[in-house]
């Protein structure tokens, strides 16, 4: 694993935390691929905390690309309403 500062470790654990990053941002970001972040993770949390986060991102297809059901952009769901031109209405 590479040497890394306190700080990028600190930014990294926080996107692996996030459920919604997939771990080839971490990648492109940082140019840490998956198996380091396990080993971040490992060696900076408490062994209960991380077999909590394994158990939750193993697997999980938002955090790898090739598993997402959506493609690019913000998912958005259909039954969502649509706001035009940013105004919202307010009643009186």
């Amino acid at each position: 694993m590479k040497k890394v500062d306190k700080e990028i470790i600190n930014r990294v654990i926080e996107m692996a935390w996030e459920d919604r990053t997939p771990f080839e941002a971490i990648k492109l970001q940082f140019g840490l691929c998956e198996k380091d972040v396990i080993g971040i993770m490992r060696c900076n949390m408490k062994p209960s905390s991380f077999k909590m986060w394994r158990k939750r991102v193993q697997n999980r297809e938002t955090k790898h690309l090739k598993k997402r059901i959506f493609v690019g952009g913000i998912f958005k769901s259909t039954a969502q309403k649509s706001i035009s031109l940013n105004k919202i209405s307010k009643r009186r």
